[in-house]
This record gives structure tokens, sequence and C-alpha cells, in this order.
């Protein structure tokens, strides 16, 4: 009873890690303009992956896409790759593991096939979320990097709610802590 309680609390905080990983993604403050040395305080920028956005001070936003590919940095490039495979990796994995639950019953599978399923499950939600805390932490990077070479006037960007956010939601896609509790109850 405890295998199975640990395999379902596991698999609602791989769901949970998976919606953070995609909520992250598609989330546009990745990047903060930093107010405190702008002059110009009616307008408030910030960027994501996909697109950026300006805001005034008298509420409008106008967001604009990145209509190219190859006019983007490396790093932003690789930063939207990581995500996606993280949510991949993420969205496989929890459907691979709702199968191997102990608590659904389907057909004759064997309780061996399960334990494989769940151990393969695991594996692929730990990867993704290592993709998404990768992907996160390379843009944070960017962000850091972005600090050394502003000028005094020029405002630089920092680290938007989301980048915690997105921290914050992949940990649950890498507890999958049902796994050891499967392999312990079936001696694998």
């Amino acid at each position: 009873m405890a295998a199975t309680l640990c395999q379902v609390m596991g698999f609602i905080l791989s769901l949970l890690g998976v919606a953070g990983i995609i909520a992250a993604t598609g989330m546009d403050q990745w990047g903060t303009e930093d107010l405190n040395d702008n002059l110009v305080t009616s307008v408030f920028s910030y960027s994501g992956l996909w697109r950026s956005c300006v805001r005034q001070s008298s509420g409008f936003t106008e967001c604009r896409p990145y209509f190219t590919i190859l006019g983007l940095p490396a790093m932003l490039q690789a930063v939207r790759a990581l995500m996606i495979v993280g949510i991949v990796l993420g969205a496989i994995g929890c459907l691979i593991a709702i199968f191997s639950l102990k608590c659904l019953k389907m057909g004759n599978m064997e309780d061996n096939i399960k334990a494989t399923m769940t151990l393969t499950s695991g594996v692929m939600l730990l990867l993704g979320g290592v993709c998404g805390i990768a992907g996160v932490s390379v843009f944070a990077n960017l962000i850091v990097t972005s600090f050394r070479f502003t000028t005094y006037a020029d405002g630089g960007y920092g680290g938007g709610g989301l980048m915690g956010g997105g921290l914050g939601g992949l940990g649950g896609s890498l507890t999958p802590r049902y796994i050891k509790a499967l392999m312990q109850s079936f001696k694998i």
C-alpha cells in the first residue's frame, strides 16, 4: 500500500513538474529590464524565448515575436531546444507512468513489465527535468553575463520571475521517488 501511495505521489509531482516546464517555456518574462538606472520609467521591456515585449505606463503592451531563427543568439536557440526536449521527454515519461501505476490494472500485465515501465518513465522524467533546469540555467547565465557588458546608461536585463518559477516547477519532474519503492517491492 505504501509503495502505491509513493508511486501516485511521484506521478502527481511529475505532472506538476512537466506543467511547470510547459508554463515556463511559454511565458514572456524570462528577462526583465532593470529599472534602477533607467531614465525613462514610462517604458518597461521584458523578453522571453519566443518574443520581446514593451509595456508602457499607460498599460499598453506591445509584443513582437522573434521572426528569424538564424538571427537569434546561439545560446537562446539552445535554451529553446533544451526546454522543448524537456517537455517532450516529460510528456512521454508521464504517458508511460500512467500505464505503469500499480493501482491501474490493464489486462494481464506482469509486475516485472510494470517495474520496467516505471523505471523507464522515471528515467525519462529525470532527463526531461535535467533538460529544463539546464535551459533555465543557461538563460540565467546569459542574463548574468549581460550585466558585465552593459554601460552605466544602458539598462540591462535582470532575471524574470518566471526563471524562479521554472526552476521551482522543474523540481517536481525530478522527484519520481516511487522508483525506489517500486524497485524494492519487485526486488529489482
